[in-house]
């Protein structure tokens, strides 16, 4: 397709030479005298300095690619010369059917123009399947407007009426178009951004455990926030379940690392557990099975998880706790300070040694008691900003008498304690944190 020097820089554009032209002193060039005349002064000549010669300004930078589909380019009007806002020429590139365009629907071309006088709607379709990511303008007569709407309507960003194409018209056209373009892409893929982080908000949370206790007199509680950035899953899970002969089951863990992989496996094995108490296993056999669910499902042999299980008896005054490498959970009373539980008999963490044997430690409860089960990140907070120092286990019994003190239960109760660890760390604690609280009385 033709373009008219219209726009174009002077560099960009090739004059011809007139014939004649070199005769007269305007074709001359300097410092040079007449075709067939000697210099007035051969001395002076030869001894002068050469002409100055203007830097080469290197071949034509192109900004933006227009890729015109055209079934007649000799027949068609010509196109006006265009340049983009900074002054680079842009470059035209023509193909005659779908075929010929398929193959220069690469990503140097900024925009398509189409001629609807010569192609139907059918055609743009197709061109708008087969470069999704590009630019579309349609071209056509004033007395054929339904059809340019026709082509918005479709997926074109604009249309140019052929009779008045000029370079300016033509030109902003391409770059709105462009831009128009590059905000429907970025607003599409912010919309499919936020639908992906819905769904995976509302996957998170369906992962997340709903406590199955009914016919309990037991009051539970728990709180779960995730060491990673803008995620509600972490490593750490919980579970409690009530089986049908009253007593009451409660376990928290840790998956080492924090990743969506320890995520993951954290779901897997709470609803292992979940699985296995319901089906009657308890104590060091239930723990031997899910280091086995912990083996197969672990990406590296170096993954373990770390386990604190709980079951109540069903009249609520004994427990028997079994600890697989966790901190020993916390037991508050009416009227005597917070202690933590025997943890004497410990075992190691799930998936550390291959025959591991855990044991079960029995536990007086009382009439009236609260049971809190915690991660370690709780517990390996600072104590100050400016210092290393880690609140521990100690530290915790005091945030948590702190709290009982003030008269705090229940949620308000780890509400108190999470955001009491949280002030002496000086900000958000890095690792996750699962808190769990049954109470009774």
């Amino acid at each position: 397709m033709p373009w008219q020097a219209l726009g174009g820089r002077e560099e960009d554009v090739v004059k011809p030479v007139s014939v004649g032209e070199g005769a007269g002193s305007a074709g001359r060039s300097p410092g040079r005298a007449p075709a067939g005349t000697a210099p007035a002064d051969a001395s002076q000549a030869a001894t002068a300095p050469p002409p100055s010669v203007p830097a080469q300004a290197g071949p034509p930078r192109h900004a933006e690619t227009l890729l015109v589909i055209d079934a007649d380019p000799a027949g068609s009007p010509p196109l006006p010369e265009l340049t983009d806002g900074r002054g680079a020429r842009v470059r035209v590139r023509t193909a005659r059917n779908l075929t010929e365009a398929e193959r220069l629907f690469s990503n140097d071309v900024h925009c398509i123009l189409l001629d609807l006088a010569q192609f139907d709607l059918d055609l743009l379709r197709e061109v708008l399947r087969l470069a999704p990511g590009h630019a579309v303008l349609v071209l056509t007569g004033e007395d054929d407007a339904e059809r340019a709407v026709e082509a918005v309507r479709i997926g074109a960003q604009d249309y140019l009426y052929r009779d008045e194409l000029d370079a300016r018209l033509l030109g902003r056209a391409i770059r709105y178009a462009v831009e128009r373009k590059q905000a429907d892409r970025a607003q599409r893929q912010l919309t499919e951004s936020r639908l992906r982080a819905q769904e995976n908000a509302r996957l998170e949370r369906g992962l997340l455990p709903t406590p199955l206790l009914d016919g309990s007199s037991l009051r539970f509680a728990a709180r779960y926030r995730p060491g990673r950035s803008r995620a509600l899953l972490g490593g750490d899970f919980y579970d409690t379940v009530r089986t049908s002969d009253g007593t009451v089951h409660a376990m928290i863990g840790d998956v080492c690392g924090h990743g969506p992989d320890e995520a993951a496996l954290g779901v897997e094995l709470r609803i292992a557990w979940r699985a296995l108490i319901l089906a009657g296993l308890c104590g060091d056999r239930l723990l031997a099975t899910l280091q086995q669910v912990l083996e197969h499902e672990r990406r590296s042999e170096e993954i373990f998880a770390t386990l604190c299980m709980v079951d109540i008896a069903p009249d609520g005054r004994r427990a028997g706790v079994c600890l697989a490498g966790h901190p020993a959970p916390l037991l508050a009373r009416p009227g005597t300070a917070p202690r933590l539980l025997p943890e004497d008999a410990a075992g190691p963490a799930l998936g550390l040694l291959p025959r591991a044997r855990w044991a079960r430690t029995g536990v007086e409860l009382g009439g009236a008691w609260s049971l809190m089960m915690y991660t370690d990140g709780l517990i390996e907070g600072r104590v100050a900003a400016d210092t290393r120092e880690r609140l521990g286990q100690e530290g915790m019994l005091r945030l948590v008498d702190a709290a009982l003190t003030s008269g705090a239960e229940g949620e308000r109760l780890l509400d108190d304690v999470l955001a009491d660890a949280r002030r002496l760390n000086g900000e958000e604690l890095a690792d996750d944190v699962a808190a769990l609280l049954l109470s009774r009385g």
